[in-house]
């Protein structure tokens, strides 16, 4: 039997034939070194002509589909395809990588694109959405993603003439991209008249905007902007596929076979038609061109690569060929020359020089070709074919010997047999016939009986026997009859076929689908020592041969203790992490049960004091000291800090669960520890204060087994334990990730960054040793070179050495092994067993193994200098406890402060000296888990008893140390002082106890009645007569202690039992069991008792550790499935009861624990199991015990009233408090308001029926000849007042804005330079206002509604505003919601930042420095996230919280804190690197404080904060704990407050009631003691302020009432500086027939008239009821107005007086008209009707008559301008016209076309067909109105868009254009005298939008 390991002979990739043409394109070029680069298959080619020579890159896993080359030419990036695809930037000229991009896109990357300067990448994914991902590859950072389009992408280009501009282009599409932020944001190219929209193939840009692309008609169509200006057609005869620019001009290439050349200015230069030169063949498709000098390179559909120098363009030179597409089956060696033969589904049968590495012969076959065998003479050529034929060949000519079919599938297999008499064939339908060949080929027998289609046969050497198989190969070379293997990738998919030459110096593979041929140089052994310097390739996919899948036998065994440690999982069923959900699942059962007051939390509080255990057993490298002489390590959840001078403890508690590894900083004063989790955090810590400072999680699961620090501190290496052993590289103070990869699919134990290059590091574990250097994104591993001189051992420890060159491990054998770059140099012997810890000193190493030595060593590992055995006889006086053995395995080794630092297995940490004494200064128990625990009668000493086999006693006073162990014979579960504290009970797993002597630990006596482990033992109170014994074989036993003998047995438990307790006067029992069930016994005899449960609580309990029963309902939380409360203890003064559970947590209750779900304060360090909790004889201390983690921890006890000034660690309880926050209605309605997005929004008004655009036109009956003599038309509009010409009106420009969003938005309005400008928002749209003259200016760049609005205060960014808006789901797309930055001044956008907040942003912050930026979400879990907005990178996000978030706001000083108020809650959060920690406000300590729902924010010196809540109370904290509240600072919520950082005054705005003392303003001190009141003088019964912001003397309001007002501050005047309604929608609108006013009325019950030229609000009346209509009479002296409850009021414009009014319809008024000739007046309404009035009649408005039969409610109406006429438009899309004033309805069409009408508002009617948009299917176009000179039209709809458009507009879906502003619904719209404004009124919004009308010129 051969040896079972892989051969150590070698395959090198020699040549590779082929190149990918099809379905790629642009993926061929020069580089500066003129060499060629391109792919095929998996492998980036480069190749040199001159020497013909070829490199290859074989970073990529799967087939390359896209390339792009670097602005210098020297670096290539490739794209793969793939489930997990990922681009590889690396080097043409060494191939090696240098950055890897993954983890974004899915499928496969399309397209590539370098920009100008090469620091940025563009890739195109081939997922459903085609995204588009901007990285900066170098960092392999990911910039900014979109959705790229619906349909695939062809191809992408930076504009290199103007900075982040990209454009795109693909099937039926082309986009102009700019990217600002992290926003992506596309227009779509506008083919318009100029060209058919058609798919677009290739791109090219050029100066001046202006881009040429390729189409797939052969046209080149050139762009300006984002318009199409010219084509220039039948560049080609069929598709381009490829556009190349240089210096020179352009190069194209085509399907047609044709290159063109052109110049800058795209005129042609010339043409090279491939297909006609001497190369060129019929079907010749060119896919990609580089014109570089006077070279060309074509790639063509075949794969053939041609080279074109242009003087001689006739005779291309064909410098690569390959298969072209179809698989490739069939391969061939010839027996005795140096040749190969392929035949493909391509049809060709091509012979392939191995020497001169070109195509030698080539010849087309009638059918694809499926495989090939050359006779022994090499002769014959014959060739299997698809359908079933096989033809012979003379391989000298290619000449046809016979042509033979036989069968009807598919041949896929023919051997000649070696004789060369017989050839085999092989077919599909499983059966094989042999034919004679000296006979001309015929049939001589067929061989039958195979069950599947034969895929290989092979000819015995003597030719008489033949086997044949079914399977298909992998290119494997065996040592027969081995297993191991060497496996080399190149080819992407399956490798078809695989031949050695005939010398046996090359292997041939051939590709299926990659149809490529590659050539494998064979390297035997004797010739790899001179091949070293090949260093084993480099890959991404783990491609060396560990991954053999034979089986391991030649690895030795693994040592016991390693073998343990691999078996461990760390996986959970439940993660503490996992609460938040388990709780919301919990939501309704805890909802049902906390309608009953729940017991409060307990005062007391307790503080971990001191922990005794050290994680020793599964941990290695752990222990170190800081650079004051502290020692720092970690056990269970807690990092520790011992000072050994005092013997005390510090901790950090930042973890919630087993920390598994820790490291320290180079400068000895941070430390970095991973924890286990389902998202584990690794959290960086300072020792000195022990707070976090920065918290990484996010790339790994399971947990994290290794961490470690680059030598310069600023890097973080770190690897997970999930499946792959995941690698990551993070930058720990950005908390960025900076580079990922994995790691090995065995246990990595240690990571280690080399001190000497910070871009490599080395990772070591089972069978694996690793160094890695840093590409971008991604770590390029390759595996330690061990060649002869050891085995593949498994690696426990690793260090770098003197050099970046010098790497030492130790081995799982005791080796130590050394390394030069990736080689095994030599191997010292250094310990027996394992070496487990090694350390770097500056001159040489120590080392500590298994077996309990350390050893000191020279610097090259020549000498042993030194070594210490750890043993008991060693140990110095001032040890803090006892050693358990000698020689304990050693796990962690750390020099300084001239000692040696030693942690053991055994779970000790000892200090050793130089000179040899050994100090013990903390222990715990060993490997097992822990449960047994007792407190001392009336000492401060404790017992434990733990499955490790041991009884200890501990003191608790403060010596903390051991007192005593003794090993027992079984490990044990319970143990108890006798009451006079001279006996110790010990309860052991096999069923028996013993009593020992509580001093010397010597066995007094003991017994063994059970088979199962005893799980409680309880000694009788008073004398200690009686013990009782319980088992998990469900009794309990009670001893008489005197006398030895057992007394009695409680029998009738029906599951095992968890816990004991006596009652007072020892005759009681009371018992858990693992039912669950509570039950009592009588002592001694055992007899079974029932007590009701209320007598229970009456019964005086000696001890209480039961978890059952009404008095300890409240301790099983709302997840009481999950977790299971495990043990608890009762104070001796009955009033706290502890808890300790299987999640870890440690609580604190109030006894008696009555009612479901009590609240308590909780306590985390104890990983998973708290297996049991104890008090001390006075209370003064609580004992903890992991189960697991293996620790006792002591905490100390605080009394309610003693309480140092610091917050205590606890979180106060699991369920937000179930009180009332406050209720007022205006908070309400901004929690519960649900805001549209533009692309959702649907019809205002309840419309029914038919749209018009989809209506079928009637034929009228009289259509007229085509040359009539009839009258010509009337005109269709009365055209008044308007000059002789008629002048279109080309656009319109935002001049005014009447409006602000108040009604639920705040903190929204600010001054800006000194207070000259304000600025807010209303819609969407920024609005900058001056104070003095009241213009306005406008950022418009948002798509929908602004919902918050923040200015920059640091005086770097001045002017900068944040504006947040709504949006739909997180998509990245342009409907995501965003926040943009952009100066006020000039409106230019600084950045645009998509988010991930669905539904819209409600909040934003700027930090102190003014570089961060705050944003909070309106998605159900209201995220919180932090930008760094000039980049556009995110750099934090969390959940914030379960309800509303109101505000988030920085600290003005800082860049790290923050607060976030909302619905019940105030939190205070630290930025820490990436990660965003957040404590709860603390009510506690004020007595009766509730946590009520807080709406504003403002800050104070010294870390106060103040919050403004819903009872207008404002509660002012310190850190986070509240420290008093200033109780009715306003008599309403506040709804705002404003810290003025010149002087630290704070502004209040709340809602009140007008009075002399109060108002609804405040100016306070620093401190909110002491204020000044402001009353605004609006005149409203109430004012409610939603935004404050105080300038220089004066305070800028922003109401409720969408008032902003300023307030002097000296003088309390109020001016107000902007008006608006209050109430949307606004459905009325009118403008004066003569003047630049124009009128308004909206649902919050005014009509207002506004002065355009005065830019401000004349009047206001208040009607009282909400109005629908307004109208101006003709002259413009009257004004009627319809309203919302079916009444009309007619009002005179002069005194404002009432001239008349009338209700006869109960119904809502939808538009009133006064005819032309001022006699009547028409009432549209909602009951389908239209009255008309007689006004010559007078006021007393009786109606004449009305309109019959209108089918639904009435939309518009417009007179004719006669008066005769009315045409009406309804509900159900119907337009009518009707006689005035009988109401008669006239249907005559002929008559209809000849009305001249005095206005047209109507959205109906044939006239105005084009206004339907095709995309009105939920919304509908609201309101539309023609101007007087009658050929423009504008219109308002749903989607919040105007559009302008010619009138009339017949034809669908007419041109026009669109302007945004306004929210969803435009509600009316009208031009104003002269044509010169149009005013458009919104519905959501509230506003009014005066829009300039800009006219063509003359």
């Amino acid at each position: 039997m051969a040896a079972r390991s892989a051969p150590s002979c070698h395959l090198r990739l020699e040549w590779v034939y082929g190149y990918r043409g099809h379905q790629c394109r642009n993926n061929l070029y020069y580089t500066a070194a003129k060499e060629i680069v391109y792919f095929v298959a998996g492998v980036g080619v480069v190749y040199s002509p001159r020497e013909h020579r070829q490199k290859f890159y074989r970073g990529h896993s799967d087939d390359i589909i896209s390339l792009a080359l670097h602005p210098e030419r020297v670096l290539v990036a490739t794209g793969q395809v793939g489930k997990e695809p990922y681009i590889c930037i690396w080097d043409s000229y060494t191939v090696q990588t240098i950055s890897v991009l993954k983890d974004v896109h899915t499928h496969g990357i399309a397209c590539l694109a370098f920009d100008l300067d090469g620091q940025r990448l563009v890739s195109v994914g081939l997922d459903s959405k085609n995204a588009v991902c901007v990285w900066d590859w170098k960092r392999g950072k990911m910039l900014s993603m979109a959705p790229g389009h619906t349909d695939r992408i062809f191809d992408i280009s930076w504009d290199l003439y103007q900075p982040n501009k990209l454009v795109s282009c693909g099937v039926k599409h082309i986009k102009f991209w700019s990217l600002c932020g992290n926003a992506l944001t596309p227009k779509r190219g506008v083919f318009g008249k100029t060209g058919d929209l058609q798919t677009i193939l290739c791109l090219a840009c050029a100066r001046d905007e202006l881009t040429y692309s390729g189409a797939l008609n052969g046209d080149i169509y050139v762009w300006k902007g984002i318009n199409l200006i010219r084509t220039i057609q039948g560049a080609h005869a069929a598709g381009i596929f490829s556009m190349n620019a240089c210096e020179e001009g352009f190069a194209t290439g085509g399907r047609d076979g044709c290159i063109r050349l052109w110049d800058l200015t795209f005129k042609p230069i010339t043409v090279i038609d491939l297909r006609e030169t001497d190369q060129g063949y019929k079907g010749l498709s060119v896919r990609s061109v580089c014109w570089r000098g006077d070279h060309i390179l074509v790639g063509t559909q075949d794969s053939e690569i041609f080279e074109i120098v242009v003087q001689e363009r006739n005779k291309p030179f064909l410098i690569m060929q390959g298969h072209c597409e179809g698989e490739l089956w069939a391969l061939a060696v010839h027996p005795t020359k140096p040749l190969a033969v392929t035949g493909s589904d391509d049809r060709s049968v091509r012979i392939w020089s191995l020497v001169d590495h070109a195509l030698i012969a080539r010849c087309n076959m009638e059918e694809p070709i499926r495989c090939a065998a050359v006779n022994a003479d090499g002769i014959h050529l014959a060739l299997g074919m698809k359908d079933g034929s096989f033809t012979v060949l003379r391989v000298r000519d290619m000449t046809e010997v016979v042509h033979i079919k036989d069968r009807k599938e598919a041949i896929h297999e023919l051997k000649y047999s070696p004789d060369g008499t017989y050839l085999a064939v092989g077919c599909n339908d499983s059966s094989v016939d042999i034919y004679g060949v000296a006979q001309r080929y015929k049939k001589v027998g067929e061989c039958l009986g195979s069950l599947s289609f034969i895929t290989h046969l092979d000819w015995s050497s003597d030719s008489r026997y033949l086997q044949t198989n079914d399977g298909n190969g992998k290119r494997l070379f065996y040592r027969m009859p081995g297993a191991k293997f060497r496996k080399y990738i190149g080819h992407s998919a399956h490798v078809t076929n695989v031949r050695w030459s005939h010398d046996y110096q090359w292997v041939i593979s051939i590709g299926g689908a990659d149809h490529s041929v590659f050539q494998w140089k064979f390297i035997p052994e004797r010739k790899l020592k001179d091949a070293l310097h090949i260093a084993p390739q480099e890959s991404l996919a783990d491609s060396h041969s560990d991954e053999s899948d034979s089986d391991l036998s030649d690895v030795p065994e693994l040592d016991s203790e390693i073998e343990q440690e691999t078996q461990l999982t760390y996986r959970r069923q439940v993660y503490k992490e996992d609460l938040p959900q388990l709780k919301e699942q919990c939501k309704e059962k805890q909802k049902s049960a906390t309608s009953k007051r729940r017991e409060r939390a307990p005062g007391n509080s307790i503080r971990l004091h001191f922990v005794h255990g050290y994680r020793g057993y599964d941990c290695r490298s752990n222990l170190f000291y800081t650079q004051i002489g502290e020692i720092v390590y970690h056990v269970a959840a807690v990092g520790v800090i011992y000072n050994r001078q005092q013997n005390t403890q510090r901790f950090y508690l930042g973890h919630d669960d087993d920390i598994l590894c820790l490291t320290i900083h180079p400068l000895k004063d941070y430390v970095a520890t991973g924890q286990v989790g389902r998202d584990p955090s690794i959290h960086i810590w300072d020792t000195e204060t022990i707070k976090p400072l920065s918290i990484l999680k996010g790339h790994h699961q399971c947990g994290i087994s290794a961490v470690d620090f680059s030598a310069d501190g600023k890097r973080l290496a770190s690897v997970g334990i999930d499946d792959s052993h995941t690698i990551v590289l993070w930058d720990w103070k950005k908390g960025e990730k900076l580079s990922i990869a994995r790691g090995s699919k065995d246990k990595i134990f240690v990571v280690k960054m080399n001190p000497y290059v910070p871009d490599k590091l080395i990772t070591a574990g089972i069978k694996h040793m690793k160094f890695w250097r840093k590409a971008g994104g991604g770590l390029i591993g390759r595996k330690g070179y061990i060649g002869t001189l050891g085995k593949n051992d498994t690696m426990m420890c690793a260090v770098y050495g003197w050099t970046e060159e010098m790497a030492f491990s130790g081995t799982s054998t005791g080796d130590v092994c050394i390394w030069r770059d990736i080689f095994l140099v030599k191997t010292v012997k250094a310990h027996d067993g394992p070496v487990f810890s090694m350390h770097a000193l500056e001159k040489g190493f120590v080392t500590g193994g298994k077996d309990g030595i350390i050893a000191l060593w020279d610097d090259s590992f020549e000498r042993c200098l030194k070594t210490y055995a750890i043993k008991r006889a060693a140990l110095a006086p001032g040890s803090k406890g006892l050693l358990l053995e000698d020689n304990p395995s050693i796990r962690a080794i750390s020099l300084g402060h001239g000692h040696i630092l030693v942690g053991t297995k055994n779970g000790e940490i000892l200090e050793v000296d130089k000179s040899g004494p050994i100090t013990l200064l903390v222990q715990g128990h060993m490997e097992g888990e822990v449960w047994g625990l007792a407190t001392h009668p009336y000492l401060p000493i404790c017992a434990t008893v733990s499955d490790d086999k041991t009884l200890r006693i501990w003191d608790l006073s403060p010596s903390h140390c051991m007192l005593a162990v003794r090993k027992l014979k079984k490990g044990g579960r319970c143990c108890c002082f006798s009451p006079d504290g001279k006996a110790l009970a010990v309860g052991l797993n096999d069923g028996s106890f013993l009593m020992a002597n509580a001093d010397t630990l010597e066995d007094l006596v003991s017994f063994h009645h059970r088979k199962d482990m005893i799980s409680d033992i309880r000694f009788s109170p008073g004398s200690g007569k009686y013990l009782a014994v319980a088992s998990h074989d469900s009794f309990i036993d009670i001893y008489n202690v005197m006398s030895s003998k057992r007394v009695g047995i409680c029998k009738g438990a029906t599951s095992y039992i968890t816990h004991i307790d006596w009652d007072i006067r020892g005759k009681l029992l009371q018992v858990n069991t693992g039912a669950k069930e509570q039950l009592f016994f009588e002592a001694p005899r055992g007899k079974k008792q029932t007590i009701p449960s209320v007598e229970v609580e009456k019964i005086a309990w000696a001890s209480w550790t039961s978890v059952l029963g009404l008095c300890c309902e409240g301790i099983w939380p709302v997840i009481g499935e999950v977790t299971d409360v495990t043990a608890s203890c009762l104070t001796s003064d009955k009033m706290v009861l502890a808890t300790g559970d299987d999640l870890g947590f440690v609580k604190l209750f109030r006894y008696p624990t009555k009612g479901k779900f009590g609240k308590f304060k909780r306590y985390v360090a104890h990983s998973t199991h708290v297996t049991n909790v104890r008090w001390t004889y006075d209370d003064s201390m609580l004992v903890t015990l992991g189960g697991t983690d293996m620790s006792l921890m002591v905490w100390t006890n605080e009394m309610e009233g003693y309480r140092e000034k610091r917050p205590c660690d606890s979180e106060e309880s699991d369920i937000d408090s179930e009180e009332d926050g406050g209720y007022d209605s205006d908070v309400t309605r901004e929690n519960e308001i649900s805001y549209t997005i533009r692309a959702l929004s649907t019809n205002i008004r309840p419309m029914f029926g038919i749209k018009p655009h989809l209506q079928q036109k009637e034929p009228s009956t009289d259509e007229r000849p085509p040359v009539s003599r009839a009258p010509p038309q009337p005109e269709k509009l009365q055209t008044n007042n308007v000059g002789k010409k008629k002048r279109p009106i080309e656009d319109l420009v935002l001049e005014l804005v009447f409006g602000y969003r108040g009604r639920d938005c705040r903190n929204n309005v600010h001054y800006l330079n000194d207070g000259d400008d304000i600025i807010y928002h209303t819609a969407s749209i920024g609005i900058l206002h001056n104070v003095a003259t009241g213009s306005q200016s406008f950022y418009q760049e948002h798509n929908d509604d602004i919902l918050c609005l923040t200015v920059n205060q640091h005086p770097k960014f001045i002017n900068i505003v944040a504006t947040g808006q709504v949006g739909d789901s997180a998509d990245m797309s342009a409907a995501a919601p965003s926040i943009h930055i952009w100066d006020a001044m000039n409106k230019q956008t600084l950045s645009i930042l998509r988010c991930y907040h669905s539904k819209g942003v409600c909040s934003v912050s700027f930090s102190a420095t003014g570089k961060l930026l705050l944003s909070v979400g309106l998605d159900p879990e209201h995220t919180i996230t932090i930008w760094r907005w000039q980049e556009g990178a995110k750099i934090a996000s969390r959940a914030g919280h379960n309800q509303r978030i109101f505000v988030a706001e920085f600290r003005p000083d800082s860049d790290t804190q923050f607060v976030s108020v909302g619905v019940k809650h105030v939190k205070f959060w630290t930025l820490a690197g990436r990660a965003l920690l957040s404590k709860k406000g603390l009510l506690s300590t004020l007595e009766d404080a509730r946590m009520q729902t807080m709406l504003a924010i403002a800050f104070g010196a010294n870390n106060l904060t103040f919050t403004g809540t819903i009872s207008g109370d404002v509660c002012v904290w310190k850190d986070h704990i509240l420290c008093r509240i200033v109780a009715r600072a306003h008599n309403g919520p506040v709804f705002a407050m404003y810290t003025t950082l010149r002087d630290g005054l704070i502004v209040t705005g709340g809602k009140e009631r007008p009075s002399k003392e109060g108002g609804a303003v405040k100016l306070w001190d620093q401190e909110l003691r002491r204020c000044r009141a402001f009353r605004l003088e609006t005149g409203q019964a109430t004012d409610c302020v939603r935004s404050v912001c105080r300038g220089k003397g004066k305070i800028l309001v922003g109401t409720r009432n969408a008032e902003i007002i300023e307030v002097g501050e000296k003088n309390a005047a109020c001016n107000i500086l902007v008006n608006g309604h209050v109430d949307g929608p606004i459905w009325g609108l009118a403008t004066h027939p003569s003047r630049d006013f124009f009128l308004s009325a909206a649902e919050d019950g005014t009509v207002r008239l506004w002065d355009i030229a005065d830019k401000k609000m004349l009047n206001k009346v208040n009607l009282g009821h909400a109005a629908r209509t307004v109208c101006y009479s003709p002259e413009g002296d009257m004004v009627a107005i319809g309203m919302k409850n079916g009444e009309f009021i007619i009002l005179l414009v002069s005194s404002l007086k009432i001239w008349g009014k009338k209700r006869d319809r109960r119904c809502a008024i939808h538009d009133i008209r006064f005819s032309p000739d001022s006699r009547y007046l028409a009432v549209g309404s909602s009951e389908n009707s239209v009255d008309f009035y007689d006004l010559t009649l007078g006021p007393t408005l009786n109606r004449i008559s009305y309109c019959k039969d209108i089918p639904s409610f009435v939309i518009q109406m417009d007179f004719s301008a006669d008066s005769r006429y009315l045409q009406v438009s309804s509900g159900c899309y119907k337009r009518h016209v009707y006689e005035v004033p009988s109401g008669k309805h006239l249907m005559d069409h002929a008559a209809i076309d000849r009305i001249t009408w005095a206005t047209w508002t109507s959205i109906l009617g044939d006239e105005v067909l084009g206004i339907w948009s095709r995309h009105a299917e939920k919304a509908d176009v609201n309101c539309a109105c023609v101007s007087h000179s009658g050929i423009s039209l504008v219109t308002g709809d749903d989607f919040g868009m105007v559009k302008l458009f010619d009138f009339p507009c017949p034809e669908k879906f007419a041109k026009h254009k669109r302007f945004l502003g306004h929210s969803p619904h435009v509600t009316n719209i009208r031009f104003t005298s002269g044509d010169r404004h149009v005013v458009s009124a919104g519905g959501d919004d509230c506003s009014l939008l005066v829009w300039k009308c800009v006219h063509t010129p003359h």
